[in-house]
């Protein structure tokens, strides 16, 4: 029976399954984390439909990949994310110019027996679209698998932060190229969506600077209560986290990840670090992680439809391996780490799932959209397991 107090239940559900599920997943040698996305899917509308997405949940795994994105910045190695700029562009190009037309080759094949022959969408465009939303990653799944398997600071780690930021901002530059010139209703201006992002990052360099300057003076005279800092430094996260978002159309995990590496050069970086650990453990993550799995619900779907889903995972996994990993070897990274940091960009997570829907009806045909959902769930939880193998000492 529904109560107001219905979602207490849903958080006590989620907790033990994610747990549960963690504790079976490290048992046979694979990430915790697949245990959690396992539980939000065998507990949603795709299996026992035990949890629907509810306001709680949503709102809840918002914050939740906040805190582990900032956490993340602060565990990353800063010098090290200098030293692979550039690197990590072209890694970032090359990820997703390579899924791009992989997706775009793979809808050109199969997009005339799939889509109504009713339809008015151009199918250039929406050929163009599937391929937009391969070229999305959530690295939140990748960051929390590497700070499980402790490899977060490695180079191959390294070079997969840096690759992910900026696969986020071209990203989103290829679905404001696309919405503009293939859906009359959209209202994207590419030049103002550039504009805003160099704007972004110019005002976030400047006001890290003086924020950095601000908490350093401050904490260096301040008492030994140092809840305060990990007060402030939350308020910190969340407004860049919010400006990014609304104001220069920058996700707001890119905000939260830049708030993260400002105080990761701070003297109080472990306190706070640690701090952050437990309140991510403890609710947020499970929430987040899960909530992935219970977005879930599985259409009816036709022969030509789950051939085209079968190989949309494929291409959507390999693609990224193969871009990634070219880009990866033209800076003389090992072949295996290579092969990591292309595993390490493989999931799509809940990026390609806001994709998906910032296309609108005119660009994303219904009849496509559960074929997307379970590309989007299958390499969320491929690309943990693959990392862990990719990673794994000969010890």
């Amino acid at each position: 029976m529904e109560t107001e107090l219905g979602f207490l239940l849903d958080l006590a559900l989620i907790l033990l399954s994610t747990k549960a599920l963690g504790i079976f997943t490290k048992k046979i040698q694979m990430p915790q984390v697949v245990g959690a996305l396992l539980a939000g899917l065998i507990l949603g509308p795709a299996c026992l439909d035990i949890l629907q997405e509810t306001d709680f949940i949503t709102e809840c795994s918002k914050i939740g990949v906040i805190v582990l994105m900032f956490s993340a910045g602060l565990e990353t190695d800063l010098k090290g994310l200098k030293k692979c700029g550039f690197a990590a562009l072209v890694i970032a190009l090359l990820g997703v110019i390579i899924p791009c037309i992989g997706g775009y080759g793979l809808a050109y094949i199969y997009n005339g027996r799939i889509i109504p022959s009713d339809a008015t969408a151009n199918i250039l465009f929406q050929n163009i679209f599937i391929g937009v939303i391969l070229t999305a990653t959530s690295v939140s799944i990748t960051v929390e698998t590497l700070k499980e398997l402790g490899k977060l600071n490695t180079d191959a780690g390294t070079a997969i932060m840096g690759a992910a930021i900026i696969d986020d901002i071209l990203g989103i530059i290829a679905l404001t190229v696309i919405t503009g010139i293939g859906n009359p209703e959209s209202d994207a201006n590419v030049g103002e969506v550039l504009i805003k992002i160099v704007a972004f990052f110019v005002i976030a360099g400047i006001v890290g600077f003086l924020f950095y300057k601000l908490f350093k003076s401050w904490t260096d005279v301040a008492g030994e209560d140092k809840r305060r800092y990990v007060i402030v430094s939350f308020v910190f996260c969340l407004l860049m986290a919010y400006v990014a978002e609304v104001y220069f159309g920058v996700a707001d995990i890119t905000g939260a990840y830049l708030a993260g590496l400002v105080i990761s050069q701070t003297a109080r970086k472990e306190y706070i670090e640690k701090r952050f650990s437990v309140l991510s453990y403890l609710m947020l993550s499970p929430i987040f992680f899960a909530s992935i799995g219970i977005k879930v619900k599985l259409p009816s779907m036709t022969k030509d439809i789950i051939i085209f889903t079968v190989l949309i995972i494929i291409v959507a996994t390999i693609t990224k391996i193969i871009g990634c990993g070219i880009g990866a070897k033209c800076f003389k990274y090992s072949t295996k780490e290579c092969i990591q940091i292309g595993a390490g960009m493989v999931s799509r997570g809940e990026v390609a799932l806001v994709v998906m829907d910032k296309g609108g009806k005119a660009l994303m045909p219904s009849s496509l959209q559960g074929s997307i959902v379970i590309m989007v769930v299958a390499t969320t939880i491929v690309a943990p397991i693959l990392l862990k193998l990719l990673f794994k000492d000969k010890a």
